[in-house]
């Protein structure tokens, strides 16, 4: 058998390959963006291992709809044209208009742009979803002095984030009724609480799963909303068959909020709960990388053109070299990080003009207040930090507040040491990039309060990410490590990846759903879950 049959025959042994339903993808995020240039209509395909496994999905599909938010005038003339409907596109490199004439084993996907009142989609997006849900789930209210709930929020809640959540639940259930009301319905993030209940209303023979990509904290983390809110959003995500998490955590903290918060009888050891006449399971599955393309990626002449130009710009006499990728959002804890930086060249001045820390930060929802206020705290360190420590010139932190994937691959594979110190991270996918395509066996250096710790932190230097001297201290540990159990480290984390990429993530998780619904025909060999998800 040939290479390419063996691959094809390798596919079709995936839980993938074996569905026999369509699926109704929904996220805020598109798969791809309509844009116009020059009077011409481009798309763009969109980055990311989500993306990637999905649309790979839908590859192995008959039929396959990904419900998103219309988030450009572009967006909306396409919508239009398809009178709101779903827009087929062949989801290869670069997407292309589907016209029914493609190879039976072309991939293409529906894509439907919900087009929602740009008002109550601030509401929903500015106040509710961000900062309110965000810093709710990543712990970052002073509750002291923050938030403080009024009417503005409660109307923002009312009049945006409900009604947007009622016009994504319609557009989904109006794809699975097309289908005859029988699909697989994968929702995505804290966008999104309450679509699931309102489908099921609508659709009571759907499967519902809902992956939530950010942190799930304990009970009292919730009692911050009004009580009417927090009950709303925990009875929406049990309208799902699975809510999905990254780390077992998350997942005992959700079934812990359904027993404190609404009175429900669980079990942790099953990992479900009760509702009326059905059984919630929440499980985990850590999401990766699309190991393959970043490989490629770091391999192409582009990167290694920008990591010879980082090489002579950073480090030309043999410099180390720190890195950090980052958004400039709160919950990335690049404050604190610099803090870290400079006291370790405080204690350790022999580093000083041998150590370069590079700092890619892409600015972040500089709209909210919060936002901007950081980012004009990591300004003001930087600046502190280099006018202390420069020397011949030449400031130890390289920082760019700029956004260029290839520029940020072409860095890690570079770096001695790779920064992550989150408040608190879903999982944070920057660790698993960088080790795995490092070429100087980069020491990762790793909060313990991100989701990619409990994979990752074996093979790892951890950072408390309230303790800048402990920050310091395994800083430099990571930076003098001898160079065999460099090596052996960033060689486990690397293996650790590969072996759990994000194509694993998402056959995981249709397994589990095939075992727990027994919505497919086929039925899969083996015992059943116990409890089902279904009385």
């Amino acid at each position: 058998m040939g290479m390419a049959n063996t691959a094809k025959a390798e596919q079709d042994t995936t839980a993938a390959a074996r569905l026999d339903v369509p699926v109704v993808v929904l996220s805020h995020r598109a798969p791809v963006q309509f844009r116009r240039e020059q009077g011409k209509r481009l798309i763009r395909r969109g980055a990311g291992g989500l993306v990637t496994a999905l649309v790979g999905l839908a590859g192995q599909l008959d039929d396959a709809v990904w419900v998103c938010a219309a988030t450009t005038d572009e967006d909306s003339a396409a919508a239009a044209e398809h009178d709101g409907g779903a827009v087929p596109l062949v989801m290869t490199a670069e997407p292309t208009p589907a016209d029914g004439n493609e190879a039976d084993d072309a991939p293409v996907l529906g894509v439907r742009l919900v087009d929602v009142d740009p008002e109550q989609h601030e509401d929903f997006y500015q106040v509710v979803s961000n900062p309110l849900l965000w810093f709710i789930q990543h712990g970052l209210y002073g509750l002291a002095t923050s938030p403080n709930i009024g009417r503005t929020e409660r109307d923002a809640y009312e009049q945006g984030y409900v009604p947007v959540n009622e016009a994504f639940a319609d557009a989904v259930a109006e794809e699975v009724e097309a289908r005859g009301g029988r699909a697989l319905v994968m929702l995505h993030d804290y966008h999104f609480y309450l679509v699931a209940d309102r489908v099921r209303a609508r659709c009571p023979e759907v499967v519902l799963s809902h992956f939530i990509h950010i942190p799930w904290p304990g009970p009292d983390a919730w009692l911050v909303l009004p009580a009417d809110i927090r009950e709303q959003i925990l009875r929406g995500l049990l309208g799902n068959d699975v809510v999905a998490f990254h780390t077992e955590r998350f997942a005992r903290n959700f079934l812990l909020c359904c027993q404190e918060l609404l009175g429900l009888p669980i079990d942790l050891d099953t990992k479900t709960v009760r509702v009326g006449g059905r059984v919630v399971a929440a499980r985990t599955y850590p999401i990766s990388i699309d190991v393959d393309a970043l490989v490629e990626m770091a391999t192409s002449d582009e990167v290694e053109e920008l990591a010879a130009e980082l090489q002579r710009e950073l480090l030309p006499d043999g410099q180390q070299l720190l890195l950090r990728v980052d958004r400039t959002d709160p919950s990335k804890n690049i404050v604190r990080g610099f803090l870290a930086f400079e006291l370790l060249l405080e204690q350790h001045p022999e580093l000083v003009g041998t150590l370069r820390f590079l700092a890619f930060l892409q600015p972040s929802r500089l709209d909210v207040p919060e936002y901007s206020d950081y980012l004009g705290r990591i300004g003001a360190i930087v600046a502190r930090v280099n006018a202390r420590h420069a020397r011949a010139g030449v400031a130890p932190i390289d920082l760019r507040l700029q956004e260029h994937y290839p520029t940020a691959v072409a860095a890690y594979t570079l770096c001695d040491a790779v920064m992550v110190n989150s408040l608190a991270d879903g999982m944070n996918l920057v660790a698993k990039e960088a080790v795995t395509v490092s070429r100087h066996h980069a020491v990762l250096c790793l909060s313990e309060s991100t989701g990619a710790h409990a994979e990752l932190g074996a093979f790892a230097v951890t950072l408390n990410p309230f303790d800048i001297q402990q920050q310091a201290d395994a800083l430099y540990a990571a930076l003098t490590m001898p160079a065999r159990e460099r090596a052996d480290r960033q060689a486990a984390a690397a293996n650790v990846v590969r072996g759990n990429d994000v194509a694993k993530w998402l056959d995981a998780q249709i397994a589990d759903l095939r075992l727990l619904t027994g919505l497919w025909s086929e039925e899969p060999e083996g015992p059943r879950l116990a409890p089902a998800a279904r009385d």
